[in-house]
């Protein structure tokens, strides 16, 4: 299997994707189309000793910034890193795409240089959140701003085919974010989106509270992506600030300090599993190929990681699922 990897986005690239990837593949034994300045990476593994194994160089002369407009990857800058790595995908030298850059300039060139599949409407980012009862999923999550109720429909659809087969959840239960659990709440979207998705042939179980979505009572949560970018965004906040004013705590005097010791393994435990680093990236659903998203300040772990959900999301043909789904509903 090829992966194809844009070598400069993220926060902390390309040293951190240049590690993921040689990681990805010496416990993976895949084989990496790395997009970017081919002799300056060559140096960097060089210097840090770092195996090129599996690993060929893609030339791509210019870089999407974090603040470029998102187009520039399909108009101005057509030879970034990112464009490259996209277009060794779209032309079939690859099976699938990671990176960590600008979630608008991965949506805009999944949607443009990619494509969309057919029927689907918009593509949608779908991330894992850490909850009480595992792994779960919440789609849309950000590369949507607003959203009509044939679209989150599809995202429940194509977020229950990811869940299943990716993560191996057997009949995922779907479950719509709303302000509350009744069939009465919520906007006209989301009463109209309720509505539809009692129809379709998939495991929905109704509204969810947003209080509710930590204690994993859904395993796909739908929103559109505004609504879902802030709930995950809040997620990974408390997260940072409770591991932080735990720490602080545990800090304070000898006493607590002991405590510490006598809980170490148990807070090891709850700081792994609150880990973003864990969770890979964020698959864009709607698409042709498989794309991941990784997290923006991935380290190498997280986006060996991210690299590992577009090896799964491949081997499972999730793509080819919701192309079926798509198929079906546009002839009913």
């Amino acid at each position: 299997m090829r992966i194809s990897v844009d070598a400069y986005g993220g926060d902390n690239a390309p040293m951190s994707v240049i590690k993921g990837c040689a990681a990805a593949v010496s416990e993976y034994g895949v084989e990496i189309l790395l997009a970017g300045k081919s002799e300056e990476l060559k140096k960097l593994f060089e210097e840090n000793n770092i195996s090129q194994k599996n690993i060929e160089f893609v030339e791509a002369s210019e870089i999407i910034e974090m603040d470029d407009d998102p187009a520039s990857v399909v108009r101005k800058k057509k030879d970034s890193s990112m464009a490259v790595a996209f277009r060794l995908v779209s032309e079939g030298k690859a099976d699938a795409f990671v990176s960590a850059g600008s979630t608008g300039a991965i949506y805009m060139g999944a949607t443009f240089i990619v494509k969309r599949i057919k029927n689907i409407k918009r593509a949608a980012l779908a991330s894992l959140i850490p909850t009480d009862n595992g792994k779960k999923l919440l789609i849309d999550c950000g590369a949507n701003t607003d959203n009509t109720v044939e679209q989150l429909c599809q995202f429940a659809v194509m977020g229950s085919a990811y869940m299943e087969r990716v993560i191996g959840v057997p009949n995922p239960k779907v479950g719509l974010l709303n302000n509350g659990t009744e069939e009465t709440k919520g906007d006209e979207l989301r009463i109209k989106t309720n509505e539809v998705l009692k129809t379709l042939d998939i495991n929905y179980i109704g509204n969810v509270e947003g209080r509710d979505v930590p204690f994993g009572n859904a395993d796909v949560y739908v929103s559109d992506g505004f609504s879902g970018n802030l709930v995950l965004k809040a997620i990974e906040g408390t997260a940072l600030s409770m591991m932080k004013n735990i720490k602080g705590i545990l800090k304070q005097n000898l006493a607590s300090k002991l405590c510490a010791l006598v809980l170490k393994k148990g807070l090891y435990s709850l700081k792994e599993k609150m880990d973003y680093r864990e969770h890979g990236g964020a698959p864009l659903l709607g698409v042709l190929k498989p794309v991941i998203k990784a997290h923006g300040s991935c380290d190498e772990v997280a986006f060996k990681n991210a690299i590992n959900q577009a090896i799964i999301f491949t081997r499972e043909n999730v793509v080819e699922i919701i192309e079926k789904f798509a198929n079906e509903e546009k002839n009913q």
